[in-house]
């Protein structure tokens, strides 16, 4: 309790929009800065014992980040602290199929005390290199591989879900990353990224050490053709050789297209193949209303709803069982000070969809409050049965609070 009240406590702080702490000089400089969220759950289960604990839930928590940023001459340096204290049900949201695992890193920098309320953590620590045309980052990073919005089937490393609409901060992986100019308009990027066994008996469901065998290297050249960024990549994720391509561009200058996807072959000789391909058309109007459809594919979802299953789900970068997805979404400034979200996505093959609304308040230039509110449309689960996907969610309201310092 009391760790939870110091950090309620800083956000009555006086705070300006600026870092609280700056220094530079002709050849270094380092910058402080920091962000507050406090937030609060309430959320409505469905109605099956089997899946969750309880039907409704209200909780709530508080998360600290503290970013330090350091540059000397061409050498600089990056470390993002995070402290949270939240009430245990919010890490479930009352669910018993709740996937065990968070983002594959390290769990050497994950702690947990304060009868297991509060977690500290280090979410990005590297080193960075860069010159007029090579950049070379080592150490804990955010990875985004994305071109499309909402699905992302080439971004592998920590991706976003699709009603997830606050990504000021990506999750730090542990890799080396190279990129290269090798053209005023064309660029390579070298990646690997470290893999970890899973450890049931960790915080994080994840080994502190990694495991060497597994690592991931990705290799991804881009360049511009007309109007269009063109790129293609080829590696080893998870021990999966992968091949995919990605491009995004304009069409009349007006109508905004992108596009991912990528072929995986498994390792193991009795998986098969796998495509996952993602295509998204956007448009923004002179009155600030941006128009999003994207379409969503990938070959080892299911095809019949009787097929589902909960713990397919345990892994981070998975959110979606079935084949085939549709996803339209909108986003508009309503007043200068306060800007609106929608995205509303279907499953084709059981016919539920869900729909997220989401509008950030500028409440000052160093705070701002959000409201998330997330309304499911399909059958509900019966005794433990997924009768539809997006139906086996909750009905939830998200409201929260941040401060930037």
């Amino acid at each position: 309790m009391q760790a939870r009240c110091i950090l309620v406590l800083l956000l009555l702080l006086p705070s300006g929009a600026q870092a609280f702490y700056q220094w530079q000089d002709d050849n270094s400089a380092v910058e402080l800065r920091g962000l507050v969220r406090d937030l609060a759950l309430a959320a409505n289960n469905p109605n099956d014992d089997l899946l969750y604990r309880q039907d409704k839930l209200l909780s709530g928590g508080v998360f600290g980040r503290l970013m330090l940023d350091a540059q000397l001459s061409s050498v600089s340096f990056e470390m993002h602290v995070v402290q949270s204290y939240i009430d245990k049900e919010l890490r479930t949201g009352g669910s018993r199929f709740t996937p065990s695992l968070d983002v594959e890193r390290s769990d050497a920098l994950h702690w947990r005390f304060a009868d297991q309320h509060a977690d500290f953590l280090i979410d990005r620590f590297n080193l960075n290199y860069a010159n007029d045309n090579v950049n070379i980052k080592l150490g804990r990073q955010p990875v985004n591989l994305a071109t499309t919005y909402y699905f992302t089937p080439n971004d592998f490393f920590s991706p976003f879900a699709a009603q997830t609409f606050y990504r000021t901060y990506k999750s730090g992986v542990d890799a080396a990353r190279l990129d290269w100019q090798w053209g005023e308009l064309s660029q390579l990027t070298v990646l690997a990224v470290l893999n970890y066994s899973m450890d049931n008996s960790s915080l994080t469901g994840w080994h502190d050490r990694p495991d060497w065998s597994e690592t991931s290297y990705l290799v991804r050249a881009s360049t511009l053709f007309g109007t269009f960024e063109w790129a293609v990549l080829a590696g080893e994720v998870n021990g999966d050789d992968i091949v995919g391509v990605d491009f995004q561009g304009e069409l009349f200058n007006w109508l905004g297209v992108r596009g991912e996807g990528h072929l995986r072959f498994p390792d193991e000789q009795d998986q098969q193949r796998d495509s996952k391909l993602a295509l998204a058309f956007e448009h923004r109007f002179e009155n600030t209303l941006t128009l999003r459809l994207e379409e969503f594919y990938q070959r080892m979802g299911v095809t019949n709803e009787y097929d589902y299953n909960f713990s397919s789900l345990n892994d981070f970068s998975d959110f979606y069982l079935a084949r085939h997805y549709t996803a339209l979404g909108a986003n508009y400034e309503l007043t200068p000070l306060l800007i609106g979200d929608a995205v509303v996505l279907f499953n084709h093959l059981d016919s539920s969809s869900l729909l997220a609304l989401y509008s950030t308040y500028s409440l000052s230039d160093e705070s701002e409050l959000s409201m998330t509110l997330t309304i499911p449309v399909g059958q509900q689960p019966d005794k433990g049965t997924l009768k539809s996907e997006f139906g086996s969610y909750p009905k939830s309201l998200n409201i929260e609070y941040r401060v930037y310092f």
